[in-house]
């Protein structure tokens, strides 16, 4: 083993898909576990089995859809779970299972009602357990962040002689400081009998803005592999972004750490990730927002038009951001469009080509030019043919002095619907009209609008939470008419409702 190696382990379609409103179904899976397959990633950790039919179903489907990356199972310390978690690896051609149990006393007295002394027995009888099913056995110490540096020695040293190789010691709170987090991977390498076999792992969380530094800071210290998501998302404040950690080890080779990402990919699979979970990346994220490489002070456009080095650490190009975008409008052909679409990580049958192409010059159109970011966006607020309600038609009146009126047309599987109404704006009428046709009882919990550019042109997203019988649906909606936008949204969270 190389001991300058660190090893991505990418947790997206597992910590990163329980952000609410950004599940995934298993083809939007495969699609992203082949897209970090081509990233470079060592681990993808297809899902949780155990948890629900589907989870089990996108972790076996990954399992035969990619071919070198390891596909890693999540599991409790619990054998039911170990089972399942084996039975969906079963086409895996590398597998692993990933189980654990709570450290910290926190977790020991709240969360098990137990003691520390069982604690260290039910995770050996797990490792050990997982061990006759899968040859690869990484163990997660869940909340080792604020877990005593003595006794999370005592566990770790249990588990890798029941037979874990890697063990993963995440800050699951995102509570450490770096200095922190690095003295407790180097007590760790110093002082548990057999380290020297095993890979350490870091898993941080994004709580106090200090999963990347906490992340750096526990490789630094000898661990050599992390556990990231791309464009940082998951739980709460999310965790430590994959983007981040594998450039920040290509910037500073003084660390003299190295990955097997391919960077130059970064860029399309951010966006293609961020396009499937509808979930937009903040214009001022690190490597992968839309303002990353951009600047508009005067003296840093100066000197980088002298030399790029001045403001930039790192080439745009580093990360797969094009500067020589081909510029699509209305005129460009299927070629130039299919050409852009592979650059941004999105691949089409020749039959959905010829459709979105339709779509594209309906956009094109109404634009002047049309961006990356108003492909990904057009691509994914697209609707399948089989959607239950569709809309077929929006007209909306409004003005100063006017009494915004709204009428609108719906396909409900197959049969026509018309109404009109009245609201405090058009978006209030147009949503209006709408619920005379679906008579449910509907509350809009959440209501956001994003631009993707700054142009008077631009496509709006909007993403909307309803609440409907108790429970919370997230929908999505695109279109350089931010009305009609907002109503496919809607309609995009009625497509959801549990009939």
């Amino acid at each position: 083993m190389d001991g300058n190696r660190v090893y991505i382990f990418d947790t997206t379609l597992r910590d990163g898909e329980q952000v609410p409103g950004c599940q995934l179904n298993t083809i939007e899976k495969i699609q992203v576990a082949k897209a970090l397959e081509s990233l470079g990633v060592d681990v993808i950790e297809a899902g949780f089995p155990v948890s629900s039919p589907g989870d089990f179903n996108s972790v076996v489907e990954i399992s035969k859809a990619v071919t070198w990356p390891t596909v890693c199972a999540l599991t409790r310390a619990v054998q039911k779970d170990i089972d399942v978690a084996a039975e969906a690896l079963h086409h895996a051609k590398k597998k692993r299972i990933h189980t654990g149990i709570g450290t910290s006393d926190q977790h020991i007295r709240y969360k098990f009602n137990s003691n520390r002394e069982e604690i260290i027995e039910r995770a050996v009888r797990a490792v050990k357990y997982a061990r006759q099913l899968v040859d690869e056995v990484e163990f997660y110490a869940e909340d080792a962040g604020r877990t005593d540096n003595e006794y999370l020695a005592r566990v770790v040293e249990a588990v890798i002689k029941a037979g874990a190789g890697i063990v993963n010691i995440p800050d699951t709170t995102g509570y450490c400081l770096p200095g922190e987090y690095a003295a407790k991977i180097r007590y760790l390498m110093e002082h548990v009998e057999g380290i020297e076999n095993v890979i350490l792992s870091t898993h941080c969380h994004d709580d106090l803005g200090l999963a990347a530094a906490n992340t750096v800071a526990g490789l630094s210290a000898g661990a050599r592999q992390c556990e990231v998501t791309v464009n940082g998302v998951g739980e709460r404040a999310g965790n430590t972004a994959l983007e981040e950690v594998a450039m920040i080890l290509r910037c500073r080779h003084d660390l003299g750490l190295q990955t097997n990402v391919n960077t130059t990919k970064i860029s399309s699979v951010s966006r293609l990730v961020s396009g499937l979970m509808n979930m937009p990346v903040q214009a001022n994220k690190a490597i992968v927002g839309r303002n990353a490489f951009a600047h508009s002070s005067g003296i840093h456009q100066d000197g980088v038009l002298k030399d790029s080095s001045t403001y930039e650490i790192m080439c745009p190009q580093d990360v797969g951001v094009d500067d020589n975008n081909i510029v699509l409008t209305a005129r460009s052909g299927h070629a130039a469009l299919k050409y852009r679409l592979e650059v941004l990580g999105i691949s089409m049958s020749p039959e959905r080509l010829d459709s979105f192409y339709q779509e594209f010059l309906r956009l094109a159109d109404q634009k002047k030019q049309v961006s990356d970011d108003d492909l990904l966006v057009l691509a994914g607020a697209h609707r399948q043919e089989t959607a239950h309600v569709r809309l077929d038609y929006l007209q909306v009146t409004s003005g100063r002095g006017l009494k915004p009126v709204a009428s609108i047309g719906l396909d409900i599987s197959g049969e026509k619907f018309e109404a009109a109404a009245s609201g405090n704006g058009p978006v209030d009428a147009a949503i209006n009209a709408l619920k005379l046709i679906i008579r449910r009882q509907m509350t809009i919990k959440e209501f956001t609008i994003q631009n993707i550019t700054k142009g008077s042109d631009d496509v709006g997203k909007v993403h909307m939470q309803v609440e409907h019988d108790g429970r919370i649906y997230y929908g999505f909606g695109a279109d350089t008419d931010i009305v009609s936008a907002s109503v496919e949204a809607y309609i995009d969270c009625i497509n959801k409702f549990k009939n």
